[in-house]
């Protein structure tokens, strides 16, 4: 567990904030920035930003889920998809203008388009983001080595196995994937293993081990390359 988070340089106009188990993406254009979810901790995350770049930074989402919003508030406003509107306000999110973004749509950061492609399943309204030119997929929590949150409301595991193979339109637009949680980055191979596990579990065909997790009871799926946390049917 760390003490502090990390601020990790991946490239010239690219970093990832490591926050103890979620990862953040902060992405410069030659005009602004883009910080990439505001962590589960970390409310200063606009300042955070802004101590690494001198751009305006502009807050986008990948979904809502609590481990990904927790800085929100330092921000008037921030891009995520109108399905995850719901999942933001359930938790008491009562502030914020939300700017809806949905497939297709493109935000130019200054010759750096970043292009929206929507992966329903994890929640409503995920979202992956497309960095054209660097040829990265910035996936959420869908496309990771770790464990997967698949149980109680919001989740759909067959709107997920619809959003890996509409991902997979994608396929030659992108060399690697940049996670939310797990090993950092992974190889796009994992789309077509994410899918495979996901339906043997809807087909009855993976076994999954009994677990309590925050006073559910739960499935644990694990396969060699991740693994999902299911509904205990």
């Amino acid at each position: 567990k760390r003490d502090s988070m990390e601020i990790i340089k991946i490239n010239a106009n690219t970093y990832r904030i490591e926050d103890d188990f979620v990862r953040m993406f902060l992405l410069e254009g030659t005009e602004k920035a883009l910080l990439i979810d505001t962590g589960m901790t970390t409310a200063n995350a606009k300042e955070i930003a802004e101590s690494i770049t001198k751009l305006p930074v502009e807050l986008l989402n990948t979904h809502a889920d609590t481990d990904h919003v927790g800085g929100n508030k330092g921000f008037d406003k921030f891009y995520m998809n109108q399905n995850e509107e719901e999942n933001f306000r359930r938790h008491g999110n009562d502030y914020g203008e939300i700017v809806p973004v949905k497939e297709g749509d493109v935000i130019d950061l200054g010759d750096r388009p970043l292009k929206i492609i929507d992966l329903p399943g994890h929640t409503p309204g995920s979202i992956g983001i497309l960095d054209v030119k660097n040829r990265v997929l910035i996936g959420g929590d869908s496309v990771q080595d770790g464990d997967i949150f698949m149980f109680g409301p919001m989740r759909n595991i067959q709107k997920y196995i619809a959003s890996m193979k509409h991902l997979k339109e994608y396929e030659n637009d992108f060399d690697e994937v940049y996670p939310s949680h797990g090993t950092f980055p992974v190889n796009k191979n994992l789309i077509d293993k994410l899918i495979h596990g996901a339906t043997e579990i809807v087909e009855g065909k993976a076994i999954g081990n009994q677990k309590d997790m925050f006073g559910n009871k739960i499935l644990h799926y694990r396969f060699d390359y991740a693994g999902f946390f299911c509904d205990d049917k």
